[in-house]
């Protein structure tokens, strides 16, 4: 019989209060039918395990991404499809580093969470919880990291969170929902990632990577403090706009010839949700291509450093910089392309 597996993390779905105390603590999820005898109704088998550590996603961290990928290369050959459940506030950082660290997949990863705990009464784990089960246990076409919630599924590596007070909390700015469940589950985009190459198990991610957030009045000055003795391979800019920066600063100018001139990759991404990075059209983004910087199209920013954290200490300096803008899991359209 088919038989899928669900990881768990931690996060809100799988907390529940005590009765003596009232205080949330992690359901045993060796019970889970007891929890939810709607699975019961399946026509396959569903198996669960948990990581080493139970956390709240705001503890995520590479190690905890590679004992998920460990897990899942562990058993890959055992289930038809994989459903990890997790904290929501880093959720799409952890399907970003999934959807690398499992390259070619050829078979469902599903995650997904709840804004509220299994056993509360509107509770949304509950639904979120038995589609994720349901799409990883039949969608068979499905070869990529998704995340299920609130009746949509959406590319992992296009996800963000947009909301802490709302069911609806996540949503793919720059690509469209692989599918939305309804009285069915209407899948919109069938075989959505066909790769034929070989199943690829990566789990190494670096922490040689800084984030410059750019707003208006930045005291650009610190750079050097900030960047000599850091070791960074990759600098990612949030920049404004389609890729706008200060260029009245030389402070800036001079952060990126050190860059340019210490083998410092500089990533370009917008602060905008929706939208990419383009080619220059006004003077504030002619910056790029004078200090050879990379665009990051319409990466999110959860997806901009997991993937540099990801290819940070894998290749050489002009690998790297190509690498960063070709897709290597649909986490990016080149401008030049339609999405």
């Amino acid at each position: 019989m088919k038989k899928v597996l669900i990881i768990y993390t931690g996060g809100t779905i799988g907390m529940a209060a005590e009765e003596k105390t009232g205080k949330l603590a992690p359901l045993n999820f060796k019970n889970l039918v007891k929890e939810l005898p709607e699975l019961n109704q399946f026509d396959f088998v569903v198996d669960s395990v948990s990581t080493k550590e139970i956390i709240d996603s705001s503890n995520a961290n590479p190690k905890l991404w590679k004992e998920i990928i460990d897990i899942i290369h562990d058993n890959y050959n055992q289930y038809v499809g994989f459903v990890v459940l997790h904290g929501t506030d880093t959720m799409a950082f952890t399907a970003c580093a999934l959807s690398f660290g499992i390259q070619n997949l050829d078979k469902p990863v599903v995650i997904t969470g709840a804004q509220l705990p299994l056993r509360v009464i509107r509770t949304d784990g509950k639904e979120n919880l038995i589609s994720a089960i349901e799409i990883a246990g039949t969608a068979d076409f499905l070869h990529e990291v998704a995340i299920y919630f609130e009746y949509q599924l959406l590319r992992g590596n296009r996800a963000q969170k947009i909301s802490s007070s709302h069911f609806d909390a996540f949503r793919s700015p720059n690509y469209p929902a692989l599918a939305e469940s309804g009285i069915k589950v209407f899948y919109d985009r069938p075989k959505i990632q066909s790769k034929s190459g070989e199943l690829l198990f990566d789990s190494s991610f670096s922490n040689k990577i800084l984030v410059f957030t750019l707003y208006p009045g930045i005291d650009l000055s610190k750079w050097q403090k900030i960047l000599v003795d850091s070791g960074i391979k990759i600098l990612i800019i949030r920049s404004f706009g389609s890729g706008n920066a200060p260029t009245s600063d030389k402070f800036f100018f001079a952060m990126l010839e050190y860059c340019k001139n210490n083998n410092i990759v500089v990533l370009n991404t917008s602060q905008c949700p929706e939208g990419a990075v383009n080619t220059p059209s006004y003077e504030t983004g002619l910056w790029q291509t004078q200090f050879d910087v990379v665009p990051g199209y319409d990466l999110t920013f959860e997806a901009a450093v997991v993937k540099s954290m990801f290819l940070a200490e894998k290749l050489d300096i002009q690998a790297l910089k190509l690498a960063l803008n070709t897709s290597i899991a649909g986490e990016l359209t080149n401008s030049d392309l339609k999405i």
